[in-house]
């Protein structure tokens, strides 16, 4: 079936194979869900904004991302195709929506791919001082830095640096992905596990060092603005909605899974629910070992466990830290480029992003020229920008989805498909309003709002930093679809019509 005149991914020329089962969309899930959520952002979160109750803010996040997730189930179901919720946007509502919410994705990804590489590259300039090997700060830090002002936000500057370390693991995971999709598989799944097994150990080690002491307050008192009260919870929750995201990669690799109605959902729900667990327990062993106001680092995990005391363990966590990041890195890139390939079919990319090696049956050129991007990203700016980026981005993304779907039940209410999302819904005017996606668009305007209000009090403030990389992002997406892929995609329909008449005449 297509859907606004569009044609489905089997007309186009290059098809990815089916090849992966639900065991192997649940290890995507989990790879790309335990990443910098809980390597990185869980102590920014826990310093800057929650302390200890940033283990409430991973709840909030988690069932906000909960019902976005029964969404992508029931599209997935609907429409396995590659794209995600840019073909679920491209596919229901036509070609401006869909290569604008296209475009935010490319936004997330990219800044995804570059804060898991900054995580990545404090992680092991840590491993590396326990062995006595300091790398320098020139190579080690962002160009731009960052500054918490209480009751004002972030204050940025730029320095003489260049954070080499994390570009070169951007451009790392960029190769094993173009090196075709079996390799890339089995490393990703031997880090997986390297990964689950270290949290757990974390978590097991770290109980029994904890310190009640550094859990008092538990809601530590407002500080102005969203430091800290229930308002530094909400923001905290915010700025951890994107450490979700790795269901949706899930839906990504729809068109390369032998049976989609069943295996996506299961991957999406299953591996949400694994990581919702593991997130929490870790917050709540990391804020016990460490005061929550010395968490603002790269890398608090690997702090956390030189405060245990055991130098072994220490470096065996943070080596197992590296592999995690290293697998969210492999299934950042893996998801990026399969978004991308669906829109370079639809003619809103250049035919590269969509080229898929005949040998290795991967986007090799999209995975290097994506992860050339990450690199840069990752070289120049800061985690506490990336972040809130990404979390605009990402609550935008999950409130088209929910509309995508409220629009397609009301379309075609009886198509097959064999997930429904729970709860029922009411029917007004012709148009279907389900209780689940109606409460998904309602959670991600709430995960929004702190982020919208920080950054409107930064620009106030004089911080034009974020506000303005976002509007330019903004306006160079406008001119490509207007200059270029608008132009390109009406030409490939009238291309795909012409040949489709031709063969019924």
């Amino acid at each position: 079936m297509t859907h606004q005149g569009i044609p489905r991914e089997s007309q186009s020329s290059a098809s990815l194979r089916p090849t992966l089962g639900w065991a192997g969309l649940l290890m995507l899930g989990v790879a790309q869900i335990l990443g910098a959520g809980v390597f990185v952002m869980t102590g920014t979160a826990a310093a800057s904004f929650a302390g200890p109750a940033v283990t409430i803010s991973f709840v909030l996040a988690g069932f906000a991302c909960l019902l976005v997730g029964l969404c992508y189930a029931e599209l997935a179901s609907r429409l396995p195709e590659s794209g995600s919720s840019y073909t679920y946007c491209r596919r229901t509502f036509g070609a401006l929506p869909g290569w604008a919410l296209g475009w935010l994705l490319f936004l997330e990804y990219s800044i995804a791919a570059s804060m898991l590489g900054l995580g990545f590259a404090g992680y092991l300039v840590s491993l590396l001082a326990d062995f006595g090997i300091h790398v320098p700060a020139s190579v080690s830090s962002s160009a731009v830095t960052a500054t918490l002002v209480q009751g004002v936000g972030f204050q940025f500057g730029v320095g003489h640096s260049a954070n080499l370390v994390a570009a070169a693991a951007c451009l790392s995971a960029g190769i094993i992905l173009a090196l075709g999709i079996s390799r890339s598989a089995l490393v990703n799944s031997v880090l997986v596990a390297i990964k689950v097994s270290v949290l757990v150990g974390f978590v097991l080690a770290g109980m029994h060092a904890v310190d009640p002491a550094n859990w008092q307050p538990y809601v530590p008192s407002n500080e102005g603005g969203f430091t800290y009260g229930w308002e530094g919870i909400a923001r905290a929750a915010s700025l951890l909605f994107f450490a979700f995201l790795g269901f949706e990669t899930v839906s990504t690799a729809a068109a390369e899974t032998r049976n989609p109605h069943r295996d996506v959902p299961v991957g999406i729900l299953g591996s949400l629910a694994i990581c919702a667990l593991i997130y929490v327990s870790v917050a709540t062993v990391l804020t016990g070992l460490v005061p929550f106001r010395e968490l603002g680092v790269a890398d608090p995990i690997a702090l956390a466990v030189n405060r245990i005391g055991w130098p072994i363990i220490a470096t065996l966590i943070k080596v197992g830290a590296l592999a995690g990041l290293g697998s969210v890195l492999l299934a950042n890139a893996f998801g990026h480029s399969r978004v991308c390939y669906a829109m370079s079919n639809d003619g809103f990319l250049p035919r590269l992003f969509s080229e898929v090696h005949p040998k290795r049956n991967s986007l090799w050129k999209a995975n290097l020229t994506l992860a050339s991007l990450a690199a840069l990203g990752a070289a120049l700016l800061p985690i506490s920008v990336l972040a809130d980026m990404i979390s605009l981005g990402v609550a935008l993304t999950f409130a088209m989805v929910a509309l995508a779907l409220i629009e397609l039940r009301s379309r075609e209410p009886e198509q097959a498909g064999r997930f429904r999302v729970p709860l029922g819904g009411v029917w007004i005017n012709g148009i279907w309003f389900g209780t689940v996606p109606v409460l998904a668009i309602v959670v991600s305007f709430l995960m929004t709002l702190p982020v919208l209000l920080d950054l409107v009090s930064q620009i106030r403030h004089g911080e034009w930093l974020p506000g303005c990389l976002l509007l330019t992002y903004l306006a160079i997406g406008l001119a490509i679809y207007r200059w270029y892929g608008k132009p390109r995609a009406q030409s490939q329909q009238a291309t795909v019509t012409a040949e489709l008449s031709g063969s019924l005449n």
